[in-house]
């Protein structure tokens, strides 16, 4: 659990974080959101000490983040930044392995840790090990930038605009990948984002933040229906509301009973990819994985409702 206290950042005259709280549980993922200047970055730095609070209080579980040396501190916390920051002279084994061999583990713990996330993200152990940066993908490099950053079993990770240099498809793949990692480990997660879309798709909870104020932190569905101020709503988008909620609709939840040919999706697809792929294909249904169908009429009454 992560919990911010009356936290504020003041650069004379200037208090670019002002007076905010908020906890995110443990388990959880919490999406910091906000343009360019509204002090998400500077919040999510000062969780790990990369910025120092200029009043406010920051927890991680019982422990008071200023009890702890802030390099100690750092060790205990992942964090992965847009560009995956990987040092480019050292293999990706050696790039994961990094906080593992500053904590002191031995050589076989860190080797089987490198293993077990390489194979967590798609990486074929004996075929990524020993490569250098440079003969990576971007969606490759970002994935090890991330596997790096859970190397020392943190329970909280922060991640700064993470798939910001990414193209869309990798991108979406890549959040997509992160939600299901980040489910099977348990991890906290804060993550920085400026675009009201990712924060849907992957937070748990929201913050809303402009000018160093926090406007509104809630559930995404809550954020969507119910925005606390104008800045909010205008953030949200209002062609965009309905897609928005669509995104936090599993197909699974509105399959029906029946079987059909051609394209076929996974339960788990939110009703915006759903629509999609109906419009993409020309398609009145799509066969779900494991039985049924969903209607391209179900999602229009979905999209409609949602616009209500």
């Amino acid at each position: 659990m992560i919990r911010i206290e009356n936290l504020t950042k003041t650069y004379h005259p200037l208090t670019v974080v002002k007076n905010v709280n908020f906890t995110v549980e443990t388990g959880q993922i919490a999406a910091l959101v906000g343009t360019s200047g509204s002090g998400k970055t500077t919040l999510l730095r000062m969780i790990n000490r990369l910025v120092e609070p200029t009043s406010g209080k920051i927890w991680i579980g019982d422990t008071d983040v200023t009890s702890l040396e802030p390099h100690l501190l750092r060790r205990r916390i992942g964090y992965a930044i847009q560009g995956h920051g990987l040092f480019p002279h050292r293999s990706v084994g050696h790039n994961i392995a990094t906080v593992p061999r500053l904590l002191g583990w031995n050589e076989t713990d860190i080797s089987k840790r490198v293993d077990e996330l390489l194979d967590l993200f798609q990486l074929a152990p004996d075929q990524f090990r020993d490569r250098m940066p440079h003969e990576l993908s971007g969606g490759q490099q970002q994935r090890v930038g991330v596997a790096r950053a859970l190397a020392a079993k943190p329970e909280v990770l922060l991640m700064d605009e993470p798939f910001g240099a990414l193209d869309p498809v990798i991108r979406a793949k890549a959040q997509a990948d992160l939600r299901d990692i980040q489910r099977q480990l348990g991890t906290t997660l804060v993550i920085v984002t400026h675009d009201m879309e990712e924060a849907v798709t992957l937070g748990d909870r929201i913050a809303v933040m402009d000018k160093g104020n926090l406007l509104q932190y809630g559930p995404p569905a809550e954020i969507l229906k119910k925005p606390a101020t104008d800045f909010v709503k205008a953030l949200i988008g209002k062609g965009e509301r309905p897609f928005h909620l669509l995104s936090l609709t599993r197909v699974a939840d509105i399959a029906e009973a029946g079987s059909c040919e051609g394209a076929q999706v996974s339960p788990d697809t939110s009703l915006r990819d759903a629509l999609a792929q109906c419009l993409w294909h020309g398609s009145e249904q799509l066969s779900v994985e494991g039985g049924g169908v969903v209607t391209l009429n179900a999602l229009r009454e979905h999209a409609q409702g949602a616009t209500t």
